[in-house]
């Protein structure tokens, strides 16, 4: 996504073509998995389509914002696509009817779950209210010259938060249009939509995310997979060394103004550098049982992010307590999210912090 993420609106108003590569419809895979659907061939259907799990995976997360849920909705996705495996013609490829089906499998998910519903416009803070937010294993981003950079970039979570705020239909067309990069007449057969439908969709889509996204910010910057910045790094390294010494003073002048800090699924978001500090102290921040904490650098969402672990009194351990995911804007933390101990496993994060542990996502 480039400085002109959200582009003209008149762009809307004709079907533009692809300009990302997309496979031959009858290439070897499409023809491999027409000759396994016929011969019901699991193992080769499995072989066939194991390869774009990563990919699914993440545009299921975009659409719902949980990676549990995204897990569960691509084996879905494989489920369905076995069960109407003989209704693949090779018409599209075989990547494109799998993000079809993938697309399609959480629209019925969000049709059932109605707490997945965008908050209404009016209510304080809605932009930032996503209550079953859940970070993303950066380890788990695909690796694949078909996931562009700026596929990449609407990873971030500030992006997932504010595309969960569009009606369903519309937060699909905005990722199938604008991420994935689909023409208009494709994207609307994919939701059966007529094409002015879905153009219509995707102007009230976007003109939403302009209002959604933090700072106004339109360009996403392409962030490597597992690797910080030297200024990132840096950053990261001031604020764990705050956090372990307890230096709320020293945290403070690592924050923005307009800094934002969020904990789902507990409901709430502090905005604004005094009222963190205070939020943090208040919590009980190095009293006695919150005092003894250690670090670890780490990434999620392709984000810097820090691991802390702590010692209560009578453990000999320091145990895994949350993680802060942070969003960085000219040298200094402008959000904090932050998720409890059990996100940690996912994100390959040991229990049990000792001090020989590399950091984990550098």
């Amino acid at each position: 996504m480039t400085a002109d993420y959200c582009r003209a609106e008149e762009m809307t108003k004709v079907e533009t073509t692809n300009t990302r590569s997309e496979p031959s419809p009858i290439g070897a895979a499409e023809a491999q998995f027409m000759a396994a659907a016929r011969s019901e061939d699991t193992t080769k259907f499995a072989l066939l389509t194991e390869q774009y799990r990563r990919q699914l995976q993440v545009h299921c997360y975009r659409m719902l914002a949980s990676y549990e849920d995204a897990q569960d909705m691509t084996q879905e996705t494989f489920l369905r696509a076995w069960n109407r495996r003989e209704t693949f013609q090779g018409r599209a490829s075989l990547r494109t009817w799998l993000y079809r089906i993938a697309t399609n499998c959480c629209l019925d998910f969000l049709e059932k779950r109605r707490d997945r519903t965008p908050v209404p416009a009016e209510l304080p803070e809605a932009g930032t209210e996503v209550l079953y937010l859940q970070p993303y294993p950066t380890h788990m981003l695909p690796d694949d010259p078909q996931d562009s950079t700026v596929a990449r970039e609407t990873i971030e979570l500030a992006f997932i938060v504010a595309v969960q705020h569009l009606p369903p239909r519309q937060r699909a067309v905005l990722i199938l249009r604008d991420i994935l990069g689909w023409p208009a007449r494709q994207a609307a057969e994919s939701l059966d939509l007529s094409v002015a439908s879905a153009n219509s969709a995707l102007q009230r889509a976007r003109a939403s995310m302009r209002e959604q996204l933090p700072d106004g910010r339109l360009d996403w910057r392409a962030a490597s997979a597992q690797t910080l910045t030297a200024g990132e790094r840096a950053l990261v390294d001031k604020y764990m060394a705050a956090h372990e010494h307890l230096d709320v003073e020293r945290l403070a002048t690592l924050l923005r103004d307009d800094v934002r800090f969020a904990m789902p699924p507990q409901p709430g978001v502090w905005v604004g550098r005094d009222e963190c500090v205070n939020a943090w102290v208040e919590g009980g921040l190095g009293t006695p049982g919150l005092d003894d904490w250690r670090c670890i650098a780490t990434t999620a969402n392709g984000q810097p992010a820090v691991a802390m672990y702590l010692r209560k009194p009578g453990d000999s351990a320091h145990r895994a307590f949350a993680i802060d995911v942070l969003r960085v804007v000219d040298g200094l933390v402008a959000g904090i999210t932050a998720f409890g101990d059990e996100v940690f496993g996912s994100l390959e994060l040991p229990e049990v912090f000792e001090e020989a542990e590399p950091s984990s996502g550098i």
